[in-house]
């Protein structure tokens, strides 16, 4: 039993150790790569292997897009990008961890996949051009931050109005088109489908009404005024009785011969 239970704790520590050892061979790959000239073959010897020791970076970030319906190995192939961008783009003498320097960068490329190549609505070139520089702007900003940017510090940045800010936002949304059954978690899982509108109770009455018409222009003037007065103005039958000037036993025996007759649907007899 005690060797069982210390081998969870061994693979955890294994996985420590990795991720240490790819930190340290990353900071090593880079200083070595700070010290070559820009034409050395040497120097694309190590960014190359700067590129596979940080693959699994790739990876872990592609795996927040697995339920987008595309091929996880396009993802990668994209966030690799992503990936040789950021190595490019890397200064170690920031102070800043690789990877918390690339993630965003590689995030921002398999967005911009998802953006150009799997949109399901259509978006005006021009934000599409703009959102360009919104979402690198983005990118540095997290960067310099440590957070995600808000809408007027982007702004600033590109120095343009913050309602092309917001609408590039939008406009990035737009490759993902929800669907109408699919719950919405903040709207207590309904779907968009069950809030878009309701049936009317009222409209299974609106031919019981039409019939009732019909058999009211048939009745006499009087009787069609009980009617009206009884069950449009909800009156009782004593203020029907006060209203037309007859005692409460004759109105409830007129509404009583009137209804016999309305729900047979026969025409009138005097």
């Amino acid at each position: 039993m005690r060797a069982t239970a210390e081998e969870p704790r061994d693979r955890r520590s294994g996985a420590r150790g990795s991720a240490v050892d790819v930190r340290t061979l990353t900071r090593v790959l880079f200083e070595r790569m700070a010290e070559l000239p820009p034409d050395a073959p040497e120097r694309a010897r190590v960014r190359a292997a700067l590129i596979e020791v940080n693959i699994p970076l790739v990876r872990y970030a592609a795996t927040r897009f697995r339920s987008r319906n595309e091929p996880m190995e396009d993802i990668v192939q994209v966030g690799t990008i992503g990936l040789i961008n950021a190595i490019d783009r890397f200064d170690p003498e920031r102070g800043v961890q690789f990877p918390t320097y690339a993630l965003p960068t590689i995030l921002g490329e398999i967005k911009r996949y998802f953006r150009d190549n799997v949109r399901t609505m259509h978006v005006p070139r021009r934000l599409q051009e703009l959102w360009v520089q919104v979402s690198g702007a983005m990118e540095e900003l997290t960067v310099v931050h440590g957070r995600a940017p808000k809408v007027p510090e982007i702004a600033a940045n590109l120095r343009i109005p913050e309602e092309d800010v917001r609408a590039c936002l939008d406009a990035g949304r737009a490759y993902n088109a929800a669907s109408l059954e699919a719950a919405q978690e903040h709207e207590g899982g309904l779907a968009l489908l069950d809030r878009l509108g309701y049936e009317d109770s009222a409209l299974a009455d609106v031919e019981h009404r039409d019939m009732v018409r019909h058999l009211l222009v048939q009745l006499p003037e009087r009787e069609r005024r009980i009617i009206m007065l009884r069950f449009f103005a909800n009156l009782t039958q004593s203020q029907i009785s006060t209203e037309l000037g007859m005692s409460q036993m004759h109105v409830s025996r007129l509404l009583a011969r009137i209804l016999t007759r309305l729900r047979t649907g026969n025409s009138w007899e005097d």
